[in-house]
């Protein structure tokens, strides 16, 4: 066999393995209603390997039958579709960035509406909770925490997480600008650090799928840290547009690190605030 027709062997295969996972998409959406037929087909494509390697099976058809039959299965895939990485303090510039460029304009309004997309475990929400009690503006702020997996969002209400991780927090918080002791804001519980239930009192954790749900509220603040990376163009300009629409005037979109809102066609809407920590804001609509 020469090498044109091993190439074009693998072409083939390539072939019909997108077409597979192309079906397997279409059925997981008809069949359980979640709609990932528009994610970044490299990310799918290797977490339903992933998958598929756990079941022993051969191929994305022979897995299919599985999750369509098996919805325990489908939980699982669901668990794996869903990028759960996340830390308290993540990228401390971001928060600096937001303690000394954004509050001082929050510190004008009689009331703070911020919400965290696609929020994982929640370690994101509760670091905003501490920062913006360190300047004095929780108590009329509140802040609403989604994600698309549930499970993961009753993780989050128990605001809970791995005392192992402390000293990175501890560094991460200090950082961002951190004015206490970090340890002021929670206790230790065996393996685990318990974050004070103050913190939880203007929070809403709550489900929300990017992917198919519409805006639920006007925020002055929304923040969506490296989850658009896992979306085809298409997608991504579907969940701007919706970040659009439920900023106020003037509102603030904060933005992961490897993204930027250059991928949006209609890009020209938002005012560049900070570069570096990919911080937008929403024009002033023309009168």
């Amino acid at each position: 066999m020469n090498s044109l027709q091993t190439e074009s062997q693998t072409e083939r295969i390539q072939e019909i393995e997108q077409i597979e996972i192309k079906l397997l998409l279409e059925g997981i959406y008809e069949t359980y209603g979640y709609d990932f037929r528009n994610y970044a087909y490299s990310s799918i494509k290797r977490r339903v390997w992933y998958r598929a390697q756990i079941e022993n099976v051969n191929t994305i058809s022979e897995f299919q039958a599985r999750v369509l039959y098996k919805p325990e299965l489908m939980q699982q895939l669901l668990r794996d579709f869903s990028i759960n990485v996340t830390e308290m303090f993540r990228d401390p510039s971001f928060f600096k960035a937001f303690r000394t460029e954004i509050v001082p304009v929050l510190q004008k309004l009689p009331f703070i509406r911020i919400w965290h997309a696609g929020c994982s475990s929640g370690e994101e929400a509760y670091s905003m909770a501490i920062l913006l009690w360190e300047e004095g503006l929780y108590h009329k702020t509140k802040i609403y925490a989604t994600d698309m997996d549930e499970d993961i969002i009753e993780k989050a209400k128990k605001g809970k997480v791995s005392l192992e991780q402390m000293q990175l927090y501890t560094k991460n918080y200090q950082q961002a600008g951190g004015k206490k002791e970090f340890s002021e804001y929670y206790s230790v519980e065996d393996n685990y650090v318990v974050l004070h239930p103050f913190l939880k009192e203007n929070i809403v954790f709550a489900h929300h799928n990017l992917v198919t749900d519409h805006s639920f509220n006007e925020f002055h603040m929304i923040v969506c840290r490296n989850v658009l990376i896992y979306f085809n163009k298409k997608l991504t300009n579907r969940v701007y547009d919706l970040f659009y629409d439920s900023l106020s005037d003037k509102g603030y979109l904060g933005l992961g690190s490897k993204e930027s809102i250059s991928m949006y066609s209609s890009a020209d809407l938002f005012d560049e605030v900070n570069t570096k920590e990919k911080i937008y804001n929403k024009k002033s609509k023309v009168k």
